[in-house]
């Protein structure tokens, strides 16, 4: 079964991130993932950079992901 703290460890291993976190209950997870990789993308974008980060994960392991994904600046402005 899929932690919070492994789906962490998955994306920190593919994505350079400012903050992360993740929670969840090892189907149903949540994260904030503040990363520059995000700078110049629509929210579609940015879901399918963590998408292609998780990989095959995604399909396999994880049943739902809900994403929030800002720039460092968004994160900022929103008191991050």
């Amino acid at each position: 079964m899929v932690t919070p703290e492994k789906l962490q460890g998955y994306i920190a291993d593919a994505l350079s991130c400012e903050h992360l976190q993740v929670v969840g209950d090892g189907q149903h997870f949540e994260a904030v993932i503040v990363s520059v990789a995000f700078q110049g993308k629509n929210r579609v974008q940015r879901h399918q950079v963590v998408y292609a980060a998780l990989g095959d994960r995604m399909r396999e392991e994880v049943h739902a992901l809900s994403m929030k994904t800002l720039t460092p600046e968004e994160w900022a402005q929103n008191g991050g």
